[in-house]
C-alpha cells in the first residue's frame, strides 16, 4: 500500500511517523515549501538571529531516510481522485492508494488598496521568512497590521533589528476576542512596554506609496509613514488544491469523526480540516499545533487498520507575547458568560496572572495563566476531576511548574478559602 501525504507539518509528519510505527506501507510525501519538517514557530528565532535555519529541524537528515519515508520537494499541482493521482508543478505525478490531506493554512488577505505594494507581506511560510528579510534590510520603520500570535512575533521580530514598531488592531485591547479583558489589557501593556506603539479600535483604510510602501491611511483619515506593512489579521484552511474537486468543503475541507473527505480514501487533518460533528467545547476548525499532532495520531490508526474517531481531549494552547509567557487549559471564556463564575488575580508588579474558571456546580473548568509555567498535567487532572475552586486555591503550589521560581504562585495567590 502506497500512502502519499500532501504537506510536511506537525499534522502530516505526525501521521507518516505513526504510520511507519504501526504497518510497513510506503510513505511519500510532499511539500514544496520545504524539503525536511520544520518548526514553524521557530521562524521568528531565525529572523532575529537567535538559530539558523536548519536548527528549526526536530530530526537529523538520515532520520527520513532510515525510516523510508520518501521526501518530494514539490508543489502539489492537481488531484484525480478516481485515478488516485496527484500531479506535481515539475511535471511528474504520484500515485497513492491512501491520501492524507494536511495543506495548512494560509494567510488571510486585507482587502484594501494597496496591498500589492513591495514592502507589504503576510508572514506563515519559510518563502515569507525570506521575503521578510529582503524586505526589512535597513529600514527604519514599521507597522504591523492585526493582532493574535502572528502579529505579536512579527512585532517582537521587527523590534529585535531596532525597527520602530507600530501595531494596529481593531480590538480595544490586545487579542480581546480570544482573551479576558484583565489578561488582554495585561498583554497589551507588556508590548508597549518594549517601546512597541499600539493603535487600539483602529482599521487601515489604505496602504499608499508609487512602487514601494511609503504610509498607511487609517480608518479615521491618520497617514502613518512607514517602510514596511506586516499583514496579520488571521489565517484560513488552504483548500485551494481541492475546491474542484468533488470533496465536500466549507471554510475547510470537510471531515467526518474519523477524518475522512467525502471521497473514499482521501483524508484531512490539521489547519486546512474541517470537522462536520464537533465535540462539546471545541471548534470545527482549530488551527494550533496541538490539534495537528494529535489529527496526525489518530489518521495513523485508521489508516492502518483500526478506525478510531477523532478525540481532541482537553483544549490546550500555549505562547509567548516577547517575554510574557501564556498558558490556557479547558475553557476560558473571554468574557462574562451565564453558568460559569471566574477566579481572577494578578500581580502587576510581577507581571504574573491566574485565572481559574468554575461551572454552576462549583468544579474547575479552566485555567487561564500569564507570566507563569503550569503543571498541564496537574492543571488537566484537576479538570477532569471537578475539583472545587477551594480545593484549588488551597492546592496551588501543586500547579506551579516553573523551575526558576518554584513556588512564587504558592506565596503570591491568597490561598484563603471563597464563597
Amino acid at each position: 500500500m502506497r500512502i502519499v501525504i500532501i504537506g510536511n507539518g506537525i499534522a502530516g509528519i505526525t501521521a507518516a511517523r505513526h504510520i511507519r510505527k504501526q504497518s510497513d506501507a510506503e510513505i511519500v510525501i510532499i511539500s514544496g515549501e520545504s524539503k525536511y519538517f520544520f518548526s514553524r514557530t521557530a521562524l521568528m528565532y531565525v529572523y532575529m538571529g537567535h538559530m539558523k535555519f536548519e536548527h528549526t529541524q526536530p530530526y537529523e537528515n538520515w532520520f527520513w531516510k532510515k525510516n523510508k519515508l520518501n521526501l518530494v520537494q514539490d508543489w502539489a499541482e492537481t488531484i484525480m481522485p478516481d485515478q488516485k493521482i496527484v500531479s506535481l508543478a515539475s511535471g511528474g505525478s504520484v500515485t497513492y492508494d491512501k491520501l492524507i490531506l494536511a495543506t495548512g493554512s494560509k494567510p488571510v488577505r486585507l482587502d484594501i488598496p494597496g496591498t500589492d505594494l513591495a514592502g507589504v507581506q503576510s508572514l506563515y511560510s519559510k518563502q515569507d521568512l525570506e521575503l521578510m528579510e529582503a524586505n526589512t534590510k535597513s529600514i527604519k520603520r514599521a507597522v504591523v497590521v492585526g493582532g493574535g500570535l502572528i502579529g505579536v512575533e512579527m512585532a517582537e521580530m521587527l523590534h529585535s533589528r531596532s525597527i520602530d514598531v507600530t501595531m494596529v488592531i481593531r480590538e480595544s485591547s490586545f487579542w480581546d476576542i480570544v482573551l479576558p479583558k484583565e489578561e488582554s489589557e495585561m498583554v497589551t501593556r507588556h508590548i508597549q512596554s518594549r517601546h512597541v506603539k499600539v493603535i487600539t479600535d483602529t482599521t487601515v483604510a489604505a496602504i499608499e506609496g508609487s512602487d514601494r510602501v511609503e504610509a498607511i491611511k487609517l480608518s479615521n483619515g491618520e497617514l502613518i509613514e512607514t517602510d514596511f506593512v506586516g499583514i496579520t489579521i488571521g489565517v484560513q484552511p488552504s483548500i485551494d488544491l481541492v475546491r474542484e474537486l468533488p470533496i465536500d468543503t466549507n471554510r475547510g475541507i470537510l471531515v467526518d469523526k474519523y477524518l475522512q473527505t467525502s471521497h473514499q480514501d482521501i483524508y484531512a487533518i490539521g489547519d486546512c480540516a474541517e470537522l462536520r460533528d464537533v465535540p462539546e467545547g471545541r471548534k470545527a476548525i482549530e488551527a494550533i499545533w496541538y490539534s495537528g499532532r494529535k489529527m496526525g495520531e489518530t489518521v495513523a490508526v485508521t489508516i492502518t487498520g483500526e478506525p478510531t474517531a477523532y478525540q481532541p481531549g482537553l483544549w490546550f494552547n500555549s505562547a509567548k507575547f516577547f517575554d510574557l509567557e501564556y498558558q490556557t487549559y479547558g475553557f476560558v471564556p473571554n468574557h462574562d458568560e451565564a453558568g460559569v463564575s471566574q477566579y481572577y488575580w494578578e500581580d502587576r508588579t510581577e507581571e504574573i496572572a491566574l485565572r481559574i474558571v468554575t461551572d454552576t456546580n462549583g468544579k474547575v473548568v479552566g485555567f487561564n495563566a500569564l507570566g507563569l509555567r503550569l503543571n498541564q498535567q496537574v492543571c488537566e487532572d484537576w479538570i477532569v476531576q471537578g475539583i472545587s475552586l477551594n480545593a484549588a486555591l488551597q492546592r496551588i503550589r501543586e500547579i506551579d511548574f516553573d523551575p526558576e521560581f518554584t513556588g512564587r504562585l504558592g506565596k503570591l495567590v491568597k490561598t484563603e478559602a471563597v464563597s
